[in-house]
């Protein structure tokens, strides 16, 4: 694999984008279709939960606080319907709230700061690329353990 290949930026992806604070979820929008992906946003938790259902998705971003239903809760719920989908919680209670992968069950947690855009940008082609990367399951584990078991 060439370095240019591993460089490349990854695939265009659909990503379902939930913040209450419509001004930050129009620049972060506008920054991931600059790099070609196709973003459908949602206001709060229960509209996000309907655009997916109405949509397919190869990634959540959200905001963790909002009103009736927060980021975790949308991620659980979401994981409900489709359980591999990736997820990116954004926050500015990150040290505050003690969040954390495992305490929101997202992929990536991002603190809201000033470099939370190169920040976003880099989880989103990261949590991309590791989709592609994926081998489906039993494409070359299952022959070589029934020839070593053999031998």
């Amino acid at each position: 694999m060439t370095a240019a290949h591993r460089l490349s930026p990854p695939a265009q992806a659909r990503i379902l984008m939930v913040d209450d604070n419509r001004s930050g979820l129009a620049a972060r929008k506008a920054v991931l279709e600059e790099l070609g992906h196709r973003i459908t946003t949602a206001t709060g938790g229960e509209d996000a939960l309907e655009a997916f259902a109405a949509g397919k998705f190869d990634m959540v971003v959200t905001d963790f606080r909002m009103p009736r239903m927060d980021g975790a809760e949308l991620i659980r719920r979401l994981r409900g319907i489709e359980p591999g989908i990736p997820a990116i919680i954004l926050s500015a209670f990150v040290d505050t709230l003690g969040l954390s992968e495992g305490s929101t069950g997202a992929d990536v947690v991002l603190p809201r700061s000033a470099n939370e855009i190169p920040h976003l940008v880099r989880a989103v082609n990261r949590i991309l690329r590791r989709r592609t990367a994926k081998k489906p399951p039993g494409t070359h584990g299952g022959a070589l353990k029934a020839k070593s078991k053999g031998a």
